[in-house]
């Protein structure tokens, strides 16, 4: 009797076993996991939302009760208010467009530009070890006291806004960049120079296909990167676009209009940012 049972129990489990293979088993638990991804994201979003609407409640409650000064920090309706009147009347969109133009510009020169700067060194070590201890002082060195040099240099318009991004997010993307590339298994290497390879195979098959995810993430650094950029740019020779705007509402004591400016930023920046996540996906799922 006690057999019976044993092998009754032994074939159960080799039935669980098998069931654990079969495709509808597999789909299930696979459904099950975009089913708590779906939860989690939907959970984080939610909390981001009501930490969001927190902040600009109590921001509200304090300008409209004197908790602070509403000449300085104004409160969120009138900041709306702002903003609704500069796009009704049309004054904000020349300067948006200008910003966004540089933005653009110099993020994708940047990258380029990086990028490619990045490829040179790495593939001669003599101009690696010579460019090295350059690359780490000019990355060091404030960008806003190189400005008055790119205005001279280019002269007081879109040119030297860019220049000046270009001059923070050209460093950072070749440093981020070279190191991944130094960074992949050498075994990879030692593999493709085995079989006859040249350094133009090593990087070809190896370098820049596992580099491939670092390049792309410093895409979303260089988001970040680019609006400092045109933004110090701006404040420095600009006679529209944003950052012309927060210096003019200084000048001016319209701290609603530099409140209403820092907004837009983060919106047009976040909307920007958001974009690079959602090509960052399609190109790393192609991989």
């Amino acid at each position: 009797m006690k057999e019976e049972r044993s092998e009754a129990t032994v074939a159960s489990n080799q039935q669980d076993l098998s069931s654990l293979d079969s495709p509808i088993w597999l789909s299930h638990k696979w459904r099950q996991h975009l089913q708590a991804k779906r939860r989690l994201k939907r959970g984080v979003f939610a909390v981001q939302s009501l930490i969001l609407l927190f902040f600009i409640l109590l921001w509200e409650l304090a300008g409209r009760l004197k908790w602070v000064d509403v000449l300085i920090f104004s409160y969120p309706s009138k900041v709306g208010q702002q903003i609704v009147k500069d796009v009704v009347s049309g004054e904000l969109w020349p300067h948006l467009a200008m910003t966004v133009s540089e933005t653009v510009v110099g993020f994708l020169l940047g990258t380029l530009i990086g990028t490619l700067l990045a490829v040179v060194i790495w593939w001669s070590p003599f101009l690696s070890k010579v460019l090295d201890p350059y690359m780490v002082v000019f990355n060091s060195m404030p960008k806003v006291a190189l400005g008055p040099i790119f205005i001279v240099l280019f002269g007081a318009g879109f040119t030297a806004i860019v220049i000046t991004t270009l001059s923070i997010t050209v460093i950072v993307t070749t440093l981020v960049v070279y190191t991944s590339f130094n960074e992949v298994d050498a075994n990879y290497t030692k593999v493709i120079r085995t079989f006859g390879g040249t350094r133009k195979d090593v990087f070809q098959k190896a370098i820049l296909p596992a580099s491939f995810p670092t390049i792309i993430s410093t895409l979303k650094v260089n988001v970040g990167m680019a609006w400092v950029g045109v933004i110090v740019g701006e404040f420095l020779v600009a006679k529209i676009g944003l950052g012309y705007l927060i210096v003019y509402g200084f000048q001016v004591f319209n701290f609603t209009l530099v409140l209403s400016s820092l907004v837009i930023i983060a919106l047009v920046a976040t909307a920007m940012y958001q974009l690079v996540v959602y090509i960052e996906r399609k190109l790393v799922r192609e991989q």
